[in-house]
């Protein structure tokens, strides 16, 4: 048995060795120093210095393809995102025998901060006990931390916004939602799921609400794209090899809520509503995600709002009201 064990562990530390030499020759070819000179300029150095005490830690990534593993940490120093997996920002993810590219929730609001739109952003877990009231229809929700919210159990994860001009939101997800999330939309056998649970939990349901909602960055659109890809070809060529639901994680989210209402059919009902108390019933009534319901919605108060003003003015002309009371506006809503 002990010899059989000594053979297992030679073949293994040889296969490491391999790996991590194949690594190290496709990191310092001249056609990949080319690259990096063009792609990363003055990062370079630090960036193959990061790169290499990565992979020299994780036995994992030594056995995948090494332009894998080179293109997600390129992704990565791309978007300013350390890649020190401690710091939660980015993680270089084995996957099979490739390196899959992921964001973590600290990176999307390092992403959204360096916007210059947000004056607040957080993401935070749920504990029993805490949630008063949730309003789907507006996605708010009252919030009463426990002193003891260590010791509970976590029901759901909540992330939350508020642009610099005042527009804010949030977005609740249960827990079992983020859990058929995950399943959905993780494959890897080893990733930072397994590891840090609450992180990749806050940053779904975080994601979903940037991604949905907030204003997109440059580099936020780029890391919405990238993220949970393996890039085999280049640093700008994402293939989505567990994930063939990539791009549609709207869709997932929906999945576990009721069938949503196009917003063409929603804005075709609006116009046949006619008085203010029509269009709330309607609006709390009807499941729409797109990021123009809202607007919709306002947009049709406002005409019915327009409308009864004129109607009025028309009625004060037919009584014959004078020049002053005709000038005088007619507000029947207040916006």
């Amino acid at each position: 048995m002990a010899t059989s064990n000594t053979a297992v562990a030679t073949q293994q530390a040889t296969q490491q060795a391999t790996g991590l030499k194949a690594f190290n020759q496709t990191l310092t070819s001249d056609k990949m120093g080319t690259y990096l000179s063009q792609v990363l300029q003055e990062r370079k150095n630090s960036f193959v210095n990061n790169l290499v005490a990565l992979v020299g830690s994780n036995t994992d990534l030594q056995k995948c393809n090494p332009l894998t593993v080179i293109y997600a940490g390129i992704k990565a120093t791309a978007l300013g995102l350390p890649l020190d997996p401690n710091l939660g920002q980015a993680y270089v993810i084995p996957y099979g025998t490739n390196a899959q590219f992921q964001v973590g929730y600290k990176g999307f609001i390092q992403l959204a901060i360096r916007s210059g739109q947000f004056k607040t952003l957080n993401t935070i877990e749920v504990k029993e006990g805490e949630l008063d009231e949730f309003d789907l229809l507006s996605g708010e929700l009252t919030f009463k931390a426990k002193p003891n919210r260590h010791t509970l159990a976590t029901i759901g994860y909540v992330a939350f916004f508020e642009l610099l001009n005042g527009f804010r939101k949030s977005l609740y997800m249960t827990l079992e939602e983020v859990q058929a999330h995950r399943a959905k939309f993780s494959k890897a056998r080893k990733s930072p799921w397994d590891t840090d649970f609450d992180a990749m939990a806050k940053k779904t349901v975080l994601k979903l609400l940037l991604n949905r909602y907030a204003p997109m960055s440059i580099e936020m659109q780029s890391a919405v794209t990238a993220d949970q890809a393996v890039f085999k070809k280049d640093a700008d060529s994402p293939e989505y090899v567990d994930n063939p639901f990539a791009g549609t994680e709207e869709a997932s989210y929906e999945e576990v809520h009721e069938e949503d209402t196009p917003l063409a059919e929603v804005v075709e009902n609006l116009k046949n509503l006619h008085t203010d108390d029509e269009v709330t019933a309607y609006a709390k009534s009807v499941k729409c995600s797109d990021r123009g319901f809202f607007e919709a919605v306002r947009h049709r108060k406002n005409e019915i709002a327009q409308e009864m003003n004129a109607h009025a003015n028309e009625v004060m002309a037919d009584w014959g009201a004078t020049p002053e009371e005709k000038a005088k506006p007619t507000n029947h809503y207040d916006a």
